[in-house]
């Protein structure tokens, strides 16, 4: 087993109860239909976290994959999956704990939650930012990864999760949260199509 392959069999099990908690959260909610009025902000919001965890899976494979062995990676791994775990446990809510016969509105539960799960969002981000800049500080080398694309895309999701989080005015966080899913998108997007230009990958034979 390669230094990352043990880093990684505790980060992406951490990463992995995120997504179920996700998707365990939907489904539930699902369950419960009949006494939940959907909205489409929560939705939103639930396609924005699974995005950035499916960035973060991304981002492992990118920025750890050469990292040495060491017990102080192990603790930021914990840090940085923990906090965002936070963020998708919180993004759906807890239908069945609140009793069979009370109706939940997804569109309050968007409002009343916001904070904490654009704030853990942002701050688990912000740790991997971190990371690389004190890695580019040490190593010339990794200065290459901080070009003014990446520069450009680290503020405009910083400030549009600040907003989302912690602007008063409901139609600016509506705004923050359209304009941050979109770009997010955008780099899906983006990479599907350089799979696509690059041939995708050759049938097995």
């Amino acid at each position: 087993m390669s230094d990352f392959e043990f880093f990684f069999s505790f980060y992406g099990l951490l990463l992995g109860l995120s997504v179920a908690e996700l998707v365990g959260g939907f489904s539930r909610v699902l369950h419960e239909r009949q006494r939940v009025r959907f909205g489409w902000l929560t939705p939103l919001l639930a396609l924005f976290v699974a995005l950035d965890l499916a960035t973060f899976w991304n981002q492992a494979w990118r920025f750890f994959r050469d990292a040495p062995f060491n017990p102080a990676l192990l603790l930021i791994g914990l840090v940085i999956a923990a906090t965002f775990y936070i963020a998708a446990s919180v993004t759906f809510p807890r239908v069945t704990a609140e009793g069979v016969e009370t109706r939940i509105d997804l569109d309050d539960h968007f409002w009343a939650h916001r904070r904490v799960v654009f704030g853990c969002v942002l701050a688990a981000n912000a740790m991997v930012w971190a990371l690389l800049g004190l890695l580019a500080l040490a190593d010339p080398a990794w200065s290459a990864f901080w070009t003014p694309r990446l520069i450009f895309g680290v503020i405009l999701f910083a400030v549009c999760n600040a907003t989302a989080a912690f602007a008063p005015q409901r139609s600016v966080v509506i705004g923050a949260l359209i304009v941050v899913l979109a770009y997010t998108l955008w780099n899906m997007v983006r990479a599907g199509s350089q799979l696509i230009a690059a041939g995708a990958w050759s049938p097995p034979v």
